[in-house]
């Protein structure tokens, strides 16, 4: 018993005697780059070309809506899409990020499953229009809606999936 006592400080000591390796925090990416900012509305776009950024071209738009419990891109939105599209086609060197959101109702599971059909319903599109290995679709459910509230018009505005372009530079929105 005696020997006992004396080996768990003998231990407690040895071990607080042994050199420590600080742990080092995992690289974050760096998205920061040394381009022009252009303010589009409320948004802050950097890195981007004129006719991605400038209000009065199609291009500016990169939101399609959806009605509830769907994931087919309505007409009113065709156009858009297919803007992009060819966009795209044009601009190999710029890729596409399409974020798939939902509006607050329904299950996490469910909005996650349903954001992602919407933007691969999106990416679905720009593919069959020419576009190719520049998309990646991702969902995001109900976790980042566009509008707070707990009514139609704001279920609406959150019922949508986003286009974001990223330059060949690494610049732009993602």
């Amino acid at each position: 018993m005696n020997k006992l006592l004396l080996i768990a400080p003998l231990f407690a000591l040895v071990l607080s005697g042994c050199p420590s390796t600080p742990i080092k925090e995992a690289p974050v990416e760096d998205r920061k780059t040394d381009v022009t900012t252009v303010k589009v509305g409320d948004e802050n776009i950097t890195g981007l070309p004129l006719e991605l950024t400038d209000p009065k071209s199609i291009l500016s738009k990169r939101i399609v809506y959806f009605d509830l419990d769907k994931y087919d891109v309505k007409d009113e939105f065709k156009d858009l899409v297919a803007a992009h599209a060819k966009f795209l086609v044009s601009n190999r060197q710029f890729k596409m990020l399409i974020q798939g959101h939902t509006d607050e109702r329904g299950s996490r599971e469910y909005n996650l499953s349903l954001g992602q059909k919407r933007a691969e319903a999106v990416k679905r599109t720009l593919i069959l229009l020419g576009a190719r290995e520049q998309i990646e679709a991702v969902s995001f459910g109900k976790e980042k809606p566009a509008a707070e509230g707990h009514n139609e018009a704001a279920w609406a505005q959150n019922r949508r999936a986003e286009m974001l372009y990223k330059g060949p530079t690494g610049s732009g929105q993602f």
